[in-house]
């Protein structure tokens, strides 16, 4: 099969919602990128919402339960920041990026989701340190490739602190220049996380939140003068994508203080979990419900502990049985999935308030407190995302009605000259102008 682009940029703008669209279509370099472009406008995510399992749905082409990134976060009940799904050898499936680099493609990755340890040569992973003892500069260089994460450190450092926002995606954004400089990369995979991080924070219609589009707008100008400036911008294939949207919230629920207070999860002299028959595990929005051993008489009662809850509080939306989050393209091994109402998300705390209200020094003083949150069933009233592509191998000013998140990964293998096996998504066709193929 012969590759249809020459140089491709696949740019990642965590949270982009298509409520967004109308807004970004009139800031001058969306303004300037949408006048040729192709895209749709409503792209449905996968369940959870969340961005490890999206982004290894976007460059496998698969469900979660199909692809093994099932949340954000491992199952760590006693941490209480797990470590997240950071390493390429959690994802089951091959990759459009694997493939790439087997057929002798130059890659580059800036921070973007389930790369650590990968074989993409230019590789800045997202990972970032996680315990007290750790180094963040020595964790990003172990997991990625020391040499040119060496020479990004170098040049920008100076830019992070740790990862709040802007400043982490104005270190990613220098390092992609740079990149785009002095290198001649074939396929580059780059994440930005401003959007998202600012609206977890401040909220989904904050004036905050407009202006981390703002900035994504410069970026994005930055992005194609680089490119100009260079003489390839012409050979480029530009796609900018998000891949999940975001829904107000001020509620927390907080499941396992009842399941602890019923018995159902041990806990030591010093509060820590010693074992446990059920445990909810959390995807924000939604939630994973473990059983021990699958106990039919267990899953029972908190059927009718959950239910009893709802009756009184009027907080979870639905109740999912295992074999409907599986049609889903949830995580196989639960038992349940809960899925939460409006203005709620979850959390796995197992003492204090069942439901909290969440307050503006709440936010402050925990990551774990938002104002903004995703999660939910991507089949929510305008919760779609968007994708965006431009530039060789791309049709002019065509708009797809409705596309699937899994379908991304498909198209653009099909791009790269490169097939996905067995994914759950198909190729867009109507988007590609496929000519004669590029040679190179």
């Amino acid at each position: 099969m012969k590759k249809i682009v020459k140089y491709l940029y696949v740019i990642s703008l965590d949270g982009l919602s298509t409520l967004d669209f109308e807004y970004i279509k009139n800031l001058p370099n969306f303004n300037e990128f949408l006048k040729e472009a192709s895209y749709c406008k409503n792209v449905y995510s996968v369940y959870p919402t969340l961005t490890y399992p999206a982004h290894v749905s976007i460059v496998t082409g698969k469900y979660p339960k199909n692809h093994g990134i099932i949340n954000n976060t491992l199952m760590q009940p006693n941490r209480n920041s797990p470590d997240w799904y950071w390493h390429r050898k959690n994802i089951n499936s091959e990759t459009f990026y694997d493939l790439a680099v087997q057929d002798g493609m130059k890659v580059g990755a800036f921070l973007w989701p389930v790369t650590a340890k990968s074989k993409i040569q230019y590789n800045m992973p997202e990972i970032f340190a996680n315990r007290p003892w750790q180094n963040q500069i020595l964790i990003s260089l172990l997991n990625g490739n020391p040499l040119f994460q060496y020479d990004m450190n170098k040049k920008f450092g100076y830019l992070r602190d740790g990862v709040k926002q802007p400043n982490l995606d104005n270190f990613t954004h220098q390092a992609l220049l740079d990149t785009i400089k002095n290198k001649d990369l074939d396929l580059n995979l780059i994440h930005y996380t401003d959007l998202d991080s600012i609206r977890h924070e401040y909220g989904f219609s904050s004036n905050e939140a407009k202006l981390a589009l703002k900035r994504h707008d410069n970026r994005i100008g930055e992005i194609i003068r680089a490119l100009k400036e260079k003489g390839i911008y012409e050979e480029s294939t530009i796609i900018i994508l998000g891949d999940h949207s975001s829904i107000d919230e001020d509620k927390v629920i907080n499941l396992n203080v009842i399941l602890k207070d019923k018995g159902y999860i041990k806990v030591n002299s010093k509060g820590k979990i010693t074992s446990y028959e059920a445990i909810i595990k959390n995807c924000d929005g939604s939630a994973y419900v473990y059983i021990k051993n699958n106990d039919v008489k267990i899953l029972e009662e908190i059927k009718e502990i959950i239910k009893e809850f709802n009756n009184e509080n009027d907080c979870i939306e639905d109740i999912y049985s295992r074999e409907e989050a599986i049609e889903f393209g949830a995580d196989p091994n639960c038992s349940l999935m809960l899925e939460a109402k409006k203005s709620y998300y979850f959390q796995d705390e197992i003492k204090g308030e069942v439901i909290k209200k969440i307050t503006k020094d709440d936010i402050k003083k925990s990551s774990h407190y938002t104002l903004a949150t995703h999660g939910y069933l991507p089949f929510k009233p305008d919760y779609t995302t968007v994708f965006m592509a431009s530039g060789k191998g791309i049709k002019n000013k065509v708009a797809i009605e409705k596309m699937n998140l899994v379908d991304e990964g498909p198209t653009i293998a099909r791009l790269l000259g490169v097939t996905l096996k067995g994914t759950d998504g198909r190729i867009v066709y109507d988007l590609l102008d496929e000519g004669d193929g590029y040679c190179g």
